[in-house]
């Protein structure tokens, strides 16, 4: 009897492993996804290339021969450690941003999403010491982005696909697929590792304990961009505002699964970051990663949301209508 209850009970464990990690899911919500990922992108090779020659040129705040020799025995490598050029990094920052609106455009996105991701990640190993978390994030979602079809909804891809007769590799069905489920879980877990240890950095932090860290962070000069001085004035609410912000972060990876508690834990994700962007100044990160929160919005949701928006700009639903797969969580 107990050899039978355990058999059982490995057997719904496993069915609910398979269920987690391949269940076909739909790319509606990676492809909303890769539309803000591809766009941001594009944005941040434009500000590098607003000032080529600081960032990579021969006037490089950190030269060439100082990355390397930080990189020295480890397993980092860009071909962009070998040119000061001028006009080859413009030629290379006009290409990387070409194929990062190819990408939010959805066209041929089975390759411009690897392309915009490695031109990318060549970039960010040149400019070591100069990024900050907007760069990490957008090339966080290009890594899971290039391996789903998530050019096969809301894209020129999509449009394609229409005239060409049977399955092609470059135009991928926009039913539900086992990559796109796969995608989405290491994105999901990805972000959860990014709450936790986040969560367990501050806990080190006297003034989290204390309740003032959010007041220290918004009367700071250097990122300030609205004056929240008047937080002071109550003492309280800023130490309630810093405790939940510490119990959110390190509980997130627990809470955001259970269906009770996932609106909760999206609903100050979106507070969070949409408060650190219009406060402190940081508008694009703070989008981010609101946008890699949306990994836990079912494409359900997601089409429903785009028909929604279609409607309401007078279009209607010109595109598949998801089928009633069910999404686990």
């Amino acid at each position: 009897m107990m050899i039978a209850m355990l058999r059982q009970t490995l057997s719904e464990y496993w069915d609910a492993w398979n269920r987690f990690w391949f269940q076909p899911r739909l790319p509606h919500t990676l492809a909303a996804i890769r539309i803000c990922t591809g766009l941001m992108m594009a944005y941040i090779h434009l500000i590098w290339l607003s000032d080529i020659q600081s960032f990579m040129g021969e006037r490089a705040w950190i030269d060439g021969e100082t990355i390397r020799s930080l990189h020295a025995g480890r397993y980092k490598w860009s071909y962009l450690w070998w040119t000061e050029s001028t006009t080859l990094l413009m030629v290379h920052q006009i290409l990387a941003i070409g194929c990062s609106l190819a990408l939010a455009a959805g066209a041929f996105t089975r390759i411009v999403a690897p392309a915009s991701w490695l031109m990318t990640l060549m970039v960010c190993h040149r400019m070591t010491g100069l990024l900050f978390g907007l760069d990490q994030v957008a090339m966080m979602l290009a890594m899971y982005l290039m391996i789903s079809p998530c050019g096969s909804v809301y894209s020129i891809d999509a449009i394609r696909r229409r005239g060409v007769e049977g399955r092609h590799w470059l135009f991928p069905s926009s039913g539900p697929s086992t990559a796109t489920n796969i995608a989405t879980r290491l994105l999901q877990i990805h972000l959860c590792i990014i709450y936790l240890f986040g969560g367990i950095s501050k806990l080190r932090g006297d003034m989290w304990w204390d309740g003032t860290a959010l007041w220290y962070a918004v009367a700071s000069y250097e990122y300030q961009s609205l004056d929240m001085t008047w937080l002071g004035h109550f003492p309280f609410l800023t130490a309630v505002l810093t405790h939940l912000t510490l119990f959110w972060e390190t509980l997130y990876c627990a809470l955001v699964w259970p269906r009770a508690t996932r609106p909760w834990m999206i609903a100050i994700a979106v507070g969070v970051h949409g408060g650190i962007g219009l406060f402190l100044g940081m508008i694009t990160f703070g989008w981010m990663m609101i946008v890699a929160n949306g990994a836990f919005i079912s494409p359900e949701t997601t089409h429903r949301i785009f028909q929604g928006v279609q409607r309401w700009l007078g279009r209607g639903s010109s595109d598949t209508e998801p089928q009633n797969v069910p999404i686990h969580p």
